[in-house]
Parts: structure tokens; sequence; C-alpha cells
């Protein structure tokens, strides 16, 4: 595991928020809340814009948990917990990941249907860009699909 020595988000800024896609079928939000505190390595991911996401992100940054294929919904909150490290999973030191542990539940699930016709979301990468597997999202973005997801965002805990 990468050790968490920099990179943290700054304080008046804030955390980055990102959106991670996985199948539910290889890698549930339940399996990803069972590994507690600690989190895991979000590794496998082999393409190049988003091991450069992961790359840019920061200890502390945020990010929807979003089941791809089956339900194709934002379903929970997780945060990066240890920066961009070699995956453990390839072997040519090309390809990097972070760990990610669960914070919340997202109380009402939004779907990519529903994101797809709230026009506050169309430039959104994950309406824009569908197949990207980690992907950036706006502080604007964050909120609105917070909103949809009747979480209020100042009350997510880390």
């Amino acid at each position: 595991m990468a050790k968490a020595t920099s990179k943290k988000a700054d304080a008046s800024t804030g955390p980055a928020y990102w959106l991670f896609k996985s199948e539910p079928d290889s890698h549930s939000w339940e399996m990803q809340k069972s590994r507690g505190k600690k989190g895991e390595p979000w590794d496998g991911v082999r393409n190049f814009m988003a091991r450069n996401n992961m790359k840019a992100m920061k200890l502390g940054d945020l990010g929807f948990f979003y089941h791809s294929n089956e339900g194709k919904e934002v379903v929970g909150i997780v945060e990066v917990c240890a920066l961009a490290h070699p995956d453990p999973k390839d072997d040519t030191g090309v390809w990097k990941c972070v760990d990610v542990r669960a914070v919340c539940d997202m109380p009402k699930p939004v779907t990519l249907a529903a994101a797809k016709a709230n026009p506050k979301l169309a430039k959104m990468a994950l309406v824009t860009s569908a197949r990207l597997s980690v992907q950036p999202v706006t502080e604007a973005e964050w909120i609105e699909v917070c909103r949809m997801g009747e979480l209020d965002p100042k009350k997510i805990r880390t």
C-alpha cells in the first residue's frame, strides 16, 4: 500500500471529486463496504486516461461508487485513502491505482437514466464519456448528484 505522506487535499480548496465505476458482479458496493476503513486498491484499470485521473488524486478526495452494466447507478461515496501506487495486478509497471474506502451509502441511488435526463449534468463525464472507468466530477456535478440521491454533501463524514 502507498504511504500517505503527501498530496493531501488542501483545506482551503477541499477535496476533488471523482466517479469510480465497478461491475457489481465482480466488485459490488457491499464488497467495498466490507473492506472497512483500510479500504483496498482500485486495481485492474487499463485505460491511460483513467490511470492519469488516479495519478491526479489527493488523499481525502471523494468519489461516487457507480455500478456499471447491472444497475447503472451511483450507490455510494468513497474516499481516496492512499495515493497512486503500482497496481499489484500489473507486471509491466505501467499501471497505477489508488486505494479507496467506503464512506456512506447514497440514500437514493442515482441512475444513469436520471443523470442523462438532468440538464445540469449534460456535460458530466458519466453522460458524455460512458466507457471511462475513473472520471473527474466537477463540484457542481457533485452537489447535483448528491441532491438527486438525497444526500447532503456538507454532511458527508470521512
